[in-house]
C-alpha cells in the first residue's frame, strides 16, 4: 500500500525473525493460537485512511438516524430474538477489501459488518510483539483518533466493566476453550480482569444468573457477549436447551445485546449508498435478473463467516434459491492483488473496530485487524499450505 514502506519491511524481513515474532506471539498461551498469523503487516496511507473512515462514519449516519430500528425490522430471524435491547450497540467492526476500481486504482469496498466484538485483546498483544520485533517507524500506528495502547485499553475496559467489581461481569462463550478465538478471550480475561464463563456453566435462579468460581456462586450482572446465536442453534440438543435461558427475561446487561448482531450486519447493506459499499438488494426485491450476473455475489443474510456465499452466480442459482428474502445479491469488488510477498501478491481486508461508549452520540474508529489471502475467498479457513497469508493489522500512517 505504501510502496516504500513495503521495500523497507520485505527487506529487512527474515525467517529468524518470523519465527522469534511467533515464539513470542504463542509463549502467553501456548497453542492457543489456531490461526495463521501473516509475516507481515499492512502499512496504509492517509489518503487511503481516510477512504475508509468516509465509508464507517457515512454507515453510522444510518445507524444513528431515528428510523434505523424500523427499516431493520425484520433483520433478526423470529426464534433468535433475545428479550429487551440497547439503544445502542457498544461494538461495531467493519470489514473492508482493498480493492481495484474500473480505473484501475485502489479503493476500499465494504465486504461486511457486525455489531458483536472481534479481536480487541488479541491485536493488543499482536501490535506489541510486531512492535518488539520489526520495530515500526513511530509515523504508523495500529491505533485511530489518537489513541494509544493506554487508552485504548482503558476505554474498552470502561465499556465493558463499567463500574461492576470485575467479578460479576463475564465473557459469556459457547464452548469457549474449544474456539480459535480462544486467544482472544484469554487475553480478554488478563488485560479487563473479567472470567471465562462457558454457557454450560450458567445457573439460574429466576431473572438472575450466577456461575461458581472457588466453590462460591456468583452473581452476573454484565455480560460480554461472545456467543453468535446463530451458531448455538447448530449444537447439540443439549447445549441448545441450555441456551434457551439467554431467550428469557434477564436481570443482567449486555455487552453488545445479541441482537444487534443481526441488526448491523448483511441485512443492513441494502440501506446504505457510499461509493465505498457495494450496491446491495435484497434478492426478493430484484424484479428482473441481471444479465451481467459475473459481476455480483450471492450472500445468505443468515450465515456468517463466509459460509454459503455464491461467489460465480448463474441463474441457476437464483431460481433454486427457495427463500429469497433470506438472500441478498451484491455487486461483485475486485480485490487487488496489492501486498508484495517474496512469491504471490497478496489481496486484504481490513476490519476496522469500532467503540461506543454509553451516553455518547457516536462511536469512534479504535483500531483494527486484518486479513490476508492468496485465495478466491479471505479468512483462516482457506489458503492452506500459503506463505505470507493470514491474521494481521494495519498500521496508519500519522
Amino acid at each position: 500500500m505504501v510502496p516504500a514502506m513495503r521495500k523497507w519491511f520485505n527487506e529487512n524481513f527474515t525467517q529468524e525473525k518470523y519465527e522469534d515474532f511467533l515464539a513470542q506471539l504463542n509463549s502467553k498461551h501456548p497453542d492457543a493460537i489456531e490461526f495463521r498469523v501473516a509475516e507481515t503487516p499492512l502499512f496504509i496511507d492517509k489518503a487511503f485512511t481516510a477512504k475508509i473512515i468516509s465509508a464507517c462514519e457515512a454507515i453510522i449516519d444510518v445507524i444513528t438516524q431515528p428510523n434505523f430500528n424500523a427499516i431493520i425490522r425484520n433483520a433478526i430471524p423470529t426464534n433468535l430474538k433475545v428479550p429487551g435491547n440497547t439503544k445502542q450497540p457498544q461494538f461495531i467492526a467493519f470489514d473492508f477489501g482493498i480493492c481495484e476500481n474500473d480505473e484501475g486504482e485502489l479503493e476500499p469496498q465494504l465486504i461486511e459488518m457486525q455489531g458483536f466484538p472481534s479481536l480487541f485483546a488479541y491485536q493488543l498483544l499482536l501490535e506489541e510483539i510486531t512492535q518488539a520485533i520489526y520495530t515500526i517507524p513511530e509515523n504508523y500506528t495500529a491505533y485511530l483518533n489518537g489513541l494509544t495502547r493506554e487508552t485504548y485499553l482503558h476505554l474498552l475496559k470502561q465499556i465493558i466493566v463499567q463500574d461492576y467489581p470485575t467479578e460479576n461481569v463475564v465473557l459469556l462463550e459457547l464452548l469457549p476453550h474449544q474456539q480459535k478465538t480462544r486467544i482472544d478471550f484469554y487475553l480478554t480475561q488478563e488485560y479487563i480482569g473479567i472470567p471465562i464463563v462457558c454457557l454450560t456453566e450458567l445457573i439460574q435462579k429466576g431473572q438472575k444468573l450466577f456461575y461458581i468460581r472457588d466453590h462460591k456462586e456468583i452473581e452476573i450482572k454484565r455480560i460480554y457477549n461472545r456467543i453468535i446465536f446463530d451458531e448455538l442453534q447448530q449444537q447439540s440438543a443439549a447445549l441448545i436447551e441450555k441456551g434457551k435461558i439467554l431467550f428469557e427475561e434477564l436481570a443482567v446487561e449486555w455487552v453488545p445485546h445479541p441482537n444487534w448482531f443481526y441488526k448491523i450486519s448483511k441485512y443492513s447493506l441494502p440501506f446504505i449508498q457510499h461509493p465505498f459499499v457495494p450496491q446491495t438488494t435484497f434478492l426478493d426485491e430484484i424484479d428482473t435478473i441481471p444479465t451481467n450476473l459475473e459481476n455480483y455475489v450471492l450472500k445468505p443474510l443468515f450465515s456468517f463467516g463466509g459460509q454459503g456465499v455464491i461467489i460465480d452466480v448463474s441463474e441457476t442459482d437464483l431460481i433454486n434459491i427457495k427463500d429469497p428474502q433470506s438472500w441478498i445479491l451484491q455487486r461483485k469488488v475486485k480485490y487487488a492483488d496489492v501486498i508484495q510477498t517474496p512469491d504471490l501478491s497478496a489481496k486484504a481486508e481490513i476490519r476496522i473496530f469500532y467503540f461506543w461508549k454509553e451516553g455518547e452520540q457516536r462511536p469512534i474508529a479504535t483500531s483494527n485487524l486484518a486479513r490476508l489471502s492468496k485465495d478466491k475467498m479471505i479468512g483462516v479457513r482457506y489458503n492452506q499450505d500459503k506463505e505470507w497469508v493470514g491474521s494481521s493489522q494495519c498500521y496508519f500512517e500519522k
